[in-house]
């Protein structure tokens, strides 16, 4: 509930259920405050206001609600008539409540009807819908009027199907509700039918006073509060408190040994020698955490299970960050010694001559100390301004990728800058250079081509490329993508959809994000792949055949182009969710396309798991047998969570295959479970949902799948209630819950905090 003062901050939550004299009192202040905000000067709320106060996409329910709340038929609401209102939709009866429902539903009801303003009710005048007989105006709802409101339903909830499937809805819900089957839904078989859905009336009761929203202003942000060291945060982040930790020690015993070595020469030197100290580790240190190669070889082995290795990205931005720091306080220090050398009469030269030039002779090489720093510090400001979020996130990727190469030149001039360096660079340089020129060699040994495109909603492009031969990855596993004819230089992360035993071809799903992925998805809309000419068509027909012949999932394609279009690979790179084979409850939660990773693993852990099915061929029965593939499983929850109807289009078909794979151990347990949720729809605790929900209820339970995506999943409207999901998760007692996420990083931090509290492993995709 957005408020605009006090009273409005204790008056929704007063409004539950009996109140007290002082609750009932607050919360009239509360509604006196929110109609003074909404009405105005006038005093009067009408049409177009308490639209913008419902916030509601249809204005079919702001008319009907607008209607039944304007007793006095003036075409506006008063102060009055709005309290007296609420105050029955909030103390009233379940009955009441459901006499209002009806009212809206049964659509010829004349909203100016019914009993006067002067109808006794209460204490006071009541609003004409709560005292009037139900048989004024048609009395009963038809199925023309129950259509209309359906489908205003299905627009409130940014929904959109067939007119055939809207009917269909129609005559479930009506057919259900209409117990005596004379053609009209009476307010005695309504009050019958909610009764059937467990929870309905109940939300009938949630307090009215939440419709009504005074306008918004802008939200203050919400001071931080440190995460509180609990013991299950303490042994969810164990690894890398641990790294941390030693990180924070090695840097105070580098800082004291270098600065108690020159402890002659005043502070000003000792905090310049410590600082460069601590610059030379982590200059170098800092690129062996991007070592990919070496960290996806490096999950394969118990250091897994000990190295935070899923938050290198961060501690390498934490490094950066310490290093930027280091360096402002070592160019300090010396700065400050200069200005002391400078000022003594001894002294040959002037401060800018030690800061700025070799004649003072400083440094290792040719006194190049000086000059040399100067050009570090200004090289590591522009990478470290280039690296901000705001340049690499919006539409300047090329900003950052062609600074952030600038290291070649940070590493050289250190070399040059600090006698030491080059032993510290030894080791980290050589592995670094040798992964380089390894992923240099496989990438550009061979090209692959892009046999066939698919544009899906939301702006999706689905490549296939052909699989090279030597190309082996786990499931979950993500790769650099490199097309020469979109950018010839640049190098783009994304992870691979397929499973690793679809041998013919590797799929990736790349979301329109960013400049090159935009590029990307409208150069395949405007283009023409195949070419032009008179062999068009029979590549077209030769490549159709050679992709029915391979193995893999088919999935339903909007628009799809056959191609021969050259790119570069470099990869396979792990990720955390390598770590889904060996947990024992695995619960994969996507948010949008953060299904990517998740699509790869479903399909090979189906496949892994109908391996270890068997079958007698006499009597049909079947049993699990252990196989030596390393899978750990026993069940896995799927939570996919998208914000519009058409973003579930993408991997549809992937699910129901899935579905129909294990359709047989309904009676034993699903060893997959999924679980789907479209944010955009309204649930059954909206008067604006109600009706709708329970009609996709009867019809799924009715056709056996659910009217949004076709899936036998019944798609769930709104976010999941993560306490409930998780107590359900931890309920099933399937062994050791790890918990994977893909999507946002606003919700990771909520799904971290709900792990924590149970108990329960987190990992999240990270490139």
């Amino acid at each position: 509930m957005n408020t605009s003062g006090d009273p409005a901050q204790t008056g929704p939550e007063g409004c539950r259920g009996t109140m007290s004299a002082e609750e009932d009192a607050r919360w009239l202040r509360w509604v006196t405050q929110q109609f003074k905000t909404i009405a105005g000067e006038d005093g009067e709320i009408s049409l177009q206001e308490f639209k913008a106060a419902l916030h509601v996409k249809e204005s079919f329910f702001a008319e009907r609600f607008f209607a039944l709340f304007d007793s006095d038929r003036s075409g506006t609401i008063t102060l009055q008539e709005l309290q007296e209102a609420l105050t029955l939709l909030i103390h009233g009866s379940p009955m009441d409540k459901l006499k209002f429902l009806f009212q809206v539903y049964d659509i010829d009801v004349c909203a100016w009807q019914g009993a006067s303003a002067g109808t006794e009710w209460g204490a006071g005048a009541g609003p004409h819908w709560a005292s009037s007989p139900l048989g004024t105006g048609s009395g009963s709802i038809d199925p023309d009027e129950l259509r209309t409101v359906l489908q205003s339903c299905l627009r409130e909830s940014a929904i959109s199907l067939p007119d055939e499937k809207l009917d269909q809805l129609t005559l479930a819900l009506f057919e259900s509700a209409d117990a005596d089957g004379n053609g009209a839904i009476t307010f005695e078989e309504l009050r019958d039918e909610l009764q059937r859905f467990p929870g309905v009336m109940e939300n009938l009761t949630i307090s009215a006073a939440h419709w009504l929203t005074a306008p918004a202003p802008r939200p203050r942000p919400r001071p931080r509060r440190p995460r509180q060291l609990t013991r299950a945060y303490w042994h969810n982040h164990r690894s890398q408190l641990f790294c941390l930790a030693t990180y924070a020690g090695l840097h105070v015993l580098l800082f004291a040994l270098a600065a108690s070595a020159h402890q002659d020469l005043g502070a000003s030197v000792m905090v310049a020698k410590g600082c460069g100290q601590c610059l030379n580790f982590d200059c170098s240190f800092i690129a062996v955490l991007m070592l990919r190669r070496c960290l996806t070889w490096l999950r394969a082995t118990w250091l897994a299970q000990v190295l935070p290795l899923d938050q290198n990205i961060q501690f390498h931005q934490l490094m950066g960050y310490v290093v930027v720091g280091l360096s402002l306080v070592h160019t300090v220090a010396h700065t400050v010694n200069f200005v002391l050398q400078a000022q003594a009469e001894a002294s040959p030269f002037q401060f800018w001559e030690l800061l700025l030039t070799t004649r003072p002779g400083i440094g290792w090489v040719h006194g190049s100390a000086s000059p040399t720093g100067v050009a570090l510090l200004l090289l590591l400001l522009l990478m470290f301004i280039c690296s901000s979020s705001c340049i690499r996130r919006s539409g300047h990727f090329e900003v950052f990728y062609w600074t952030h190469l600038s290291y070649l030149l940070v590493w050289l001039l250190l070399i040059f800058h600090g006698p030491n360096f080059w032993k510290w660079l030894l080791v980290p340089g050589i592995l670094f250079f040798l992964e380089k020129a390894i992923g240099l060699a496989v990438s550009r040994m061979a090209a692959v081509c892009i046999m066939e495109v698919n544009l899906l909603p939301s702006k999706v492009t689905h490549l296939l490329i052909k699989r090279p031969p030597f190309f082996h990855y786990r499931p979950g596993d993500y790769l650099y993508l490199n097309i020469p004819t979109i950018a010839r230089y640049e190098w783009h992360p994304f992870t691979i959809s397929s499973a690793p035993e679809q041998k013919d071809t590797i799929w990736l799903h790349i979301r329109s994000q960013g400049q090159w992925t935009n590029r990307l998805y409208e150069s395949f809309k405007a283009s023409d792949p195949l070419g032009r000419g008179s062999k068009r068509l029979s590549r077209s027909v030769t490549m159709r055949k050679s992709q029915r012949s391979s193995k893999g999932s088919e999935i339903l394609l909007e628009k799809h182009k056959f191609c021969n279009i050259k790119c570069y690979i470099d990869g396979p790179y792990g990720t955390p969710t390598r770590r889904i084979f060996a947990s024992e409850h695995a619960v994969l939660i996507g948010a949008g396309i953060g299904i990517t990773p998740f699509a790869s693993i479903l399909q090979s852990i189906m496949y892994r798991h109908q391996k270890r099915k068997h079958t007698c061929p006499s009597c049909q029965h079947s049993w699990i047998e252990g196989v030596q593939d390393n899978m750990k499983l026993h069940k896995v929850d799927f939570i996919w969570i998208n914000r519009d109807q058409r973003s579930f289009e993408w991997f549809v078909s992937l699910l129901t295959k899935l579905e129909m794979d294990q359709a047989e151990e309904a009676q034993y347990g699903r060893f997959l479970e999924l679980h789907m949720y479209m944010t955009s729809a309204l649930g059954k605790n909206d008067m604006k949902a109600i009706g709708l929900q329970m009609a996709l209820d009867l019809l799924a339970n009715k056709e056996k799948k659910d009217s949004i995506t076709g899936l036998q999943t019944r798609t769930q409207p709104g976010r999941p209630d993560w306490s409930k999901v998780f107590q359900k998760v931890a309920a099933e007692k399937k062994g050791k819950v790890q918990v994977f996420f893909c999507g946002s990083p606003a919700l990771a931090k909520v799904l971290k905090g709900h792990c924590e509290k149970f108990g329960f492993r987190f990992f999240q995709e990270n490139f």
